[in-house]
């Protein structure tokens, strides 16, 4: 990796852009990683608008203990648009260096690892860890918050199929997701769902129907719809649709929203050990020298690839997995 190695005294930790079950447990590691190897470590509150701030908090042993069920993060995170400013970037290794911290571990998905790589190009050694329930994030197969998020949209779609099947409705069901339709396709394929829409693949609400149309030609009572929401034809924009062409269609989609439900849930046992793991391994990146990385799941095994791959590529979708969505859904 580029840069001299640092002999680490002082570490930081910090979570940032959206919460994501898994991130305390993550916080935790960190924090007991590091002081099993007699550093001092810091946690970092509100993310990086706490860095430039210099909200700092020393965390020990017991500071940690009794998070490791609890889903968000009690550092805190927000978005920080002015992280992208070279000045704001200089106030916040300012603070740092002030408090002779000489390591940072940064949670987060897209947005943070961009920050990450910043600091890391400015000099400051910095290990990401792969943490967003969109699971778009280059260099992880995988992110912390991805399994609870996925359970709690699939426990949704599994009650609404009860209440859908007993009054034959369709309902379409969405989830989060500006630019990555992952949680929504997961889900899709998961739930049973009869469609999935996607921002990855547009799609014409009159193919929608007709592929309803066929699911109660079928036989079928119910009739789901899995939506992100940051597909052309949101949840809102095809029951909006579907309302006004009702008169030719023959039905109308009811609309569930989960929105920041999914982030809301206790981690369940994989996301806690993904989290656990991932962090580790971030105290350990930092011990070894190893800066400038994002360390995650590829191939099922904890792995680190260089913040200059992660900000220069995008995470995509495998288009098998739509086409086994379509195939499974008939």
């Amino acid at each position: 990796m580029n840069g001299k190695r640092v002999e680490m005294k002082r570490i930081a930790a910090l979570t940032s852009g959206g919460d994501a079950s898994g991130m305390n447990a993550a916080i935790r590691a960190v924090v007991r990683t590091g002081l099993d190897r007699g550093w001092e470590v810091f946690g970092v509150r509100q993310g990086y608008a706490g860095l430039i701030a210099g909200d700092f908090v020393s965390l020990g042993v017991r500071d940690v203990g009794g998070v490791i069920q609890r889903g968000g993060t009690m550092l805190g995170s927000s978005r920080c648009p002015e992280f992208k400013n070279e000045e704001s970037r200089e106030k916040a290794l300012d603070q740092l260096r002030r408090r002779a911290i000489s390591g940072l571990v940064v949670i987060g998905g897209n947005g943070s690892q961009a920050g990450s790589h910043a600091l890391w190009q400015m000099g400051f050694p910095v290990v990401g860890v792969a943490s967003t329930i969109d699971n778009d994030l280059y260099g992880s197969e995988i992110t912390i918050g991805v399994d609870t998020a996925l359970n709690i949209a699939l426990e949704a779609i599994d009650r609404l199929k009860v209440t859908a099947s007993s009054h034959q409705r369709a309902f379409l069901v969405e989830t989060m997701g500006r630019d990555c339709g992952y949680l929504a396709l997961m889900a899709g394929i998961a739930g049973g769902a009869e469609a999935v829409v996607i921002p990855e693949v547009e799609t014409d609400p009159e193919f929608l129907a007709s592929e309803l149309r066929l699911a109660y030609d079928r036989g079928k009572a119910h009739a789901i719809v899995v939506v992100a929401e940051g597909a052309k034809y949101n949840a809102e924009e095809l029951a909006r649709y579907f309302k006004e062409h009702r008169a030719r269609l023959g039905f109308d989609l009811r609309v569930t929203t989960l929105g920041h439900v999914q982030r809301g849930g206790a981690p369940g046992a994989f996301d806690r050990l993904l989290a656990t793991r991932l962090a580790a391994a971030a105290t350990e990146r930092l011990a070894r020298g190893e800066y400038g990385v994002l360390v995650g799941l590829l191939d099922g095994k904890i792995a680190a690839t260089p913040l200059d791959e992660v900000v220069a590529n995008r995470k995509t979708l495998d288009p098998g997995l739509l086409e086994l969505a379509g195939i499974l859904a008939k």
